[in-house]
């Protein structure tokens, strides 16, 4: 039981991290080495003073939509973890980690309907940056995607998992 619990929230721990990367990096766009932008900004590296100039991005109505959502994401799997530590040490034997669960399922659904909406509208959300047609969706794109199937699966597996001695 011991090494069930270590990896569950070594999971958990790890899937929050790689979420949290996902919202706050720059990559969910590249252009090249010198430009990329990300849920908050579009950054130009200058050769000159070799430092990165970040301007705010595009406000439009999908790129709120995916900030809140991966926002929204991270603070579930958050409160989902903390649940989980509150439950562990309160909750009753043979109690199921329902609200863990229930928690963390939604916190993978608001992370993959960010992903979704920033798939579909990517080229509304990045007008007016550059010609998107030379750039490429970046890594914490992509770690978006990779964590959308893990938060739901271990959403479920919280929800079978049920409290030993």
């Amino acid at each position: 039981m011991a090494s069930l619990l270590i990896f569950i929230t070594l999971l958990h721990l790890t899937i929050l991290t790689v979420l949290f990367i996902a919202t706050m990096e720059k990559f969910w766009w590249v252009w090249d080495n010198n430009a990329r932008s990300d849920l908050w900004h579009n950054c130009r590296f200058d050769n000159e003073t070799k430092d990165w100039l970040c301007d705010s991005s595009n406000e439009t109505e999908w790129l709120h939509a995916v900030q809140v959502l991966m926002i929204l994401a991270v603070i579930f799997s958050s409160i989902s973890f903390l649940i989980f530590l509150a439950q562990l040490f309160t909750m009753s034997k043979g109690g199921l980690f329902y609200f863990t669960g229930v928690c963390q399922a939604f916190a993978g659904l608001n992370d993959f309907t960010a992903a979704l909406i920033y798939t579909l509208h990517y080229k509304e959300i990045l007008k007016g940056s550059r010609d998107l047609s030379s750039g490429h969706f970046g890594y914490c794109f992509i770690l978006a995607w990779v964590c959308a199937p893990l938060l739901l699966c271990s959403g479920i597996m919280y929800i079978h998992l049920r409290k030993r001695e």
